[in-house]
């Protein structure tokens, strides 16, 4: 393992991460972990762990931290997207090459469903778009 470790490290969870503070510099060389804070992405919280008080320097290293994650998430959902449109096309393919009828039937209402959802909801958006540039 790397002796240059991390000041802080973030145990990524759903909606945030627990954030601890890694103390190298002990008498045995081990290396310890001290939650420091729980972070909730979604809305912004930062809220320290136990009767913390937490400093400039980890609130900044926090919300640096938050900032990346955003953009990584961000970055995560549009390839997600564009996976999406892969699948699709594979599924066009493998339902005109390889399906069989009892597939077919089995997955047919459920596609045809979802698509028509999608469908809906990118033609109301693509209006919408397109009403605002007008005006």
């Amino acid at each position: 393992m790397s002796s240059d470790l991390p000041e802080y490290y973030f145990r990524v969870r759903e909606n945030g991460a627990f954030v601890f503070r890694v103390d190298t510099q002990n008498r045995q060389r081990r290396i310890d972990m001290d939650q420091i804070a729980v972070v909730n992405i979604r809305n912004g919280e930062i809220k320290p762990h136990g009767d913390r008080t937490l400093s400039e320097r980890d609130l900044d290293t926090i919300r640096d931290w938050m900032d990346a994650r955003h953009e990584v998430l961000a970055r995560r959902d549009i390839d997600d997207i564009h996976r999406a449109v892969d699948y699709m096309n594979l599924t066009t393919q493998w339902a005109q090459s390889r399906a069989t009828e009892e597939q077919l039937q089995d997955v047919t209402d459920s596609l045809l469903l979802a698509m028509h959802d999608l469908r809906s909801v990118l033609i109301r958006k693509k209006a919408d778009a397109l009403m605002k540039q007008d005006k």
